[in-house]
């Protein structure tokens, strides 16, 4: 379970990474929304979206007490430049052809994998620095 400050921004993230909404529940007494997602065809492995209407005062926090999520991708290299294209901060670039992070809007830290052997090293991406903390 991940808490979520905007439910919208948040969803629009895992998108990029490739998650589906799977299933949604609002509970209008609680003033939540939990939305379910997960990778195409494994909706046994889903992400929880958790959204307090009423706001969350502590989010977003740094959030590095949660520890991480971590997908494995196809092609390393074309997620994270197609993530980049969206306007998400790639904190530890794939220099090494394996891993990666990025974080969510609610600074969630998540890695990225190379399904399979690592990628050779590659421009940009093997001479680009970090940002910020992962």
């Amino acid at each position: 379970m991940v808490r979520v400050l905007d439910l919208d921004a948040s969803k629009r993230f895992y998108e990029l990474l490739g998650l589906k909404e799977i299933r949604r529940y609002d509970n209008d007494k609680g003033r939540f929304t939990l939305v379910f997602m997960a990778p195409e065809g494994q909706p046994e492995c889903p992400v929880e979206l958790t959204h307090n209407w009423d706001g969350d005062a502590a989010l977003p926090s740094d959030s590095r007490h949660f520890g991480h999520l971590a997908y494995e991708v196809d092609d390393i290299y074309a997620t994270c430049a197609h993530l980049m294209a969206n306007g998400v901060t790639i904190n530890r670039p794939p220099r090494d052809g394996h891993m990666a992070f990025v974080r969510s809007p609610d600074n969630v830290s998540v890695e990225i994998l190379q399904k399979g052997e690592a990628k050779p090293p590659e421009e940009p991406w093997a001479s680009m620095g970090n940002t910020g903390h992962w």
